[in-house]
């Protein structure tokens, strides 16, 4: 079955829930908060202008896994998809994702943001495939570590192909939904690559390529 893949920020979602998991954190007092906001917004603002350095990004949002305990993490988790996340699941994201599944595609979702983050939000568009960073658990706790490649820019490439071969599949007639420039190496790999509300760098390439471009939630960027 041909693949239908799903960037998840500001692609499915009409935000970014790993900026909005920092901000999080800081209204609930968890992190120091002007220190922490100032710098989860420069690295959302490297990101947004394709020069994010990941591993430092990393290092950054991981932290608070490792400094707290799972129960209190959980507990801050579903208030976040309670109060943030709902709010930004759109009906034409829905339909988009519906589209696919009646079509009887293969449903993916492939993000940098971690997998602590995500999980509970790509379940909540009924995607049953998760290609994340994942967060380092040594069986008591996470790390503040990264396993294995981070699921960013050229890495989502990577980590696509190992799942591609883990599980059969292929990229024949697959589609990929991205609005960021990031998204470029794997763009280039699939037979049909959809622009989502891109940012501006994105949206050039997709002008220049003829590229198809669609919105799902308007000016949410």
């Amino acid at each position: 079955m041909p693949l239908a893949i799903f960037d998840l920020d500001n692609t499915l979602l009409a935000g970014d829930s790993d900026y909005l998991w920092g901000q999080h954190l800081v209204a609930q007092g968890v992190v120091d908060g002007a220190e922490y906001a100032a710098a989860n917004a420069r690295f959302y603002a490297d990101y947004k202008a394709g020069r994010l350095d990941i591993d430092a990004f990393l290092a950054f949002a991981l932290r608070p896994l490792r400094d707290h305990p799972e129960p209190a993490l959980l507990a801050w988790r579903q208030a976040f998809l309670d109060q943030h996340i709902a709010p930004l699941i759109r009906q034409p994201a829905l339909d988009l994702v519906e589209q696919h599944r009646r079509a009887g595609d293969t449903l993916l979702v492939i993000t940098a943001t971690n997998a602590f983050v995500t999980a509970p939000i790509v379940a909540r568009f009924g995607i049953p495939h998760l290609i994340a960073t994942e967060p380092e658990h040594d069986g008591s706790g996470y790390t503040g570590r990264v396993a294995g490649v981070p699921a960013f820019r050229e890495g989502k490439v990577t980590r696509l192909m190992a799942w591609l071969a883990d599980q059969n599949e292929c990229l024949t007639d697959s589609h990929f939904y991205s609005d960021s420039i990031n998204d470029l190496p794997l763009l280039e790999r699939v037979d049909n690559p959809v622009a989502v509300d891109p940012d501006p760098l994105l949206a050039e390439v997709a002008r220049k390529r003829r590229w198809p471009v669609i919105s799902l939630h308007g000016d949410a960027h």
